[in-house]
């Protein structure tokens, strides 16, 4: 009998089994994102560099970053609706699965110098992080409502070692690439691959149970009325019509991505025009996923005790001060353009959190899967629409020009926040 089949009709999110499963849960979850963060934070520098040399043109180097978020936006909800009709573990091997016949395509494109080769192969690569998405709610399944900000943030901040090593990695994996007779920058294509398997192992062999299908088996036995939802399109946008708060979580979600997005995909490509080396360029992303993971804890933490909307004003005032920071930095000035870059991650781990929790909170939890997969179906139309412009205005203005931009929208959302329904904690619906 397995461990779902023994659950009481009176065990609930508070009982010491549950506790002790929820926590494993988290364990595993974090280990997977570890290695996902390897494979993506590594690939996504490497594959603009590679675009940019396939093609001698910047614009191509930012369609690496609009491929990556697009497969992500693409597979969003049907790995949610995989998610509910078979569980989280078969949901998030899928998707770090597809990530491994990306990296192979992008390995076989750079090999042949096809440039659509490459872009395919990196759609695929992006699905490896809709799965990392979706793996921040998986930490939520099993949550009290009080620690649910904490939860998800110790998921997303487990990302950090790998999100710091893949970028640190460039160096190690552009000889590995010379070595096995490949092009430089696929070698880390090849490092993406290896990581992701080990990702997949790690899931089919210790997520158990499953942590949604016993959440969805507790709420079973607390009420037998409780169906299973499916995530739809139009069910989402549905549930949001009378949602302002949750509204506003995918909106701080989404522009807090699209300003990350723009300024973060093309600051390896503003560095390489100066000459500064693949692993002082390896250094300064790596400083940014930092700031991007690193602190999620404290940003979880504070949250839960100072609020969600006040921490999505905090990100914004972040990502304002990272954009000026880094549009003002001398092109060979390392140090400065690391700060900024720190910024901008610190900014987008604050609307991250912030805006997951908001949304989390403000619809009920049959409601939430239809809604949390078109929150990430939103955050990577966002992420994609930042790449393409973000290669466009690098290739009309220069990269000052590009960090100015972004602080537009980010304006537009301090406005958004402080309006009374946003701002209201009634619009919020049950946990």
């Amino acid at each position: 009998m397995s461990a779902i089949d023994q659950t009481s009709s009176i065990e609930s999110l508070e009982s010491p089994r549950i506790l002790t499963i929820a926590h494993r849960s988290v364990v595993t979850l974090s280990a997977a994102q570890m290695f996902g963060g390897i494979a993506v934070a590594g690939s996504f520098p490497a594959g603009a560099l590679l675009a940019a040399s396939l093609t001698d043109s910047e614009a191509f180097a930012g369609l690496v970053q609009t491929a990556g978020v697009l497969g992500a936006a693409i597979f969003a909800l049907p790995l949610a609706r995989i998610a509910l009709t078979k569980g989280r573990r078969p949901a998030l091997a899928c998707g770090y699965g597809l990530g491994i016949i990306g990296a192979i395509l992008v390995t076989v494109g750079a090999v042949h110098s096809q440039i659509a080769i490459v872009l395919f192969g990196t759609l695929f690569v992006g699905v490896a992080s809709a799965a990392s998405l979706q793996a921040r709610y998986a930490a939520t399944d099993l949550a009290t409502p009080e620690n649910r900000a904490r939860s998800l943030s110790y998921v997303v901040w487990a990302t950090t070692i790998g999100a710091v090593l893949g970028p640190n990695l460039l160096n190690f994996s552009g000889s590995l690439g010379l070595r096995l007779g490949l092009p430089e920058l696929s070698g880390a294509f090849v490092i993406s691959g290896l990581a992701l398997t080990c990702a997949v192992i790690v899931l089919l062999v210790a997520l158990r149970p499953d942590p949604f299908v016993l959440a969805t088996k507790l709420r079973q036995d607390l009420d037998p009325g409780t169906k299973m939802a499916h995530p739809k399109l139009r069910d989402g946008i549905e549930h949001l019509r009378t949602r302002p708060r949750a509204i506003l979580g995918i909106g701080a979600i989404s522009i807090g991505h699209l300003v990350m997005v723009m300024v973060m995909v093309m600051t390896p490509v503003h560095m390489d025009h100066v000459d500064i080396s693949l692993q002082l360029i390896g250094l300064v992303i790596s400083v940014h996923v930092v700031g991007m993971y690193a602190f999620s804890p404290l940003v979880g933490m504070a949250v839960d005790r100072f609020g969600r909307v006040p921490m999505i004003v905090v990100g914004v005032l972040i990502l304002i001060a990272s954009c000026v920071t880094s549009g003002l930095a001398p092109d060979e000035n390392v140090v400065v353009l690391g700060i900024g870059l720190f910024l901008l991650g610190l900014g987008w781990s604050f609307t991250l959190i912030a805006g997951s929790t908001l949304l989390t909170d403000s619809v009920e939890a049959n409601e939430r899967p239809s809604v949390q997969g078109l929150s990430d179906l939103s955050m990577n139309a966002a992420g994609a629409l930042g790449g393409i412009a973000a290669g466009l205005i690098m290739w009309l203005g220069g990269y000052g020009w590009l960090c100015a931009l972004a602080i537009v929208p980010l304006v537009g959302l301090a406005l958004w926040v402080n309006l009374p329904a946003c701002r209201n904690p009634s619009n919020a619906r049950s946990i």
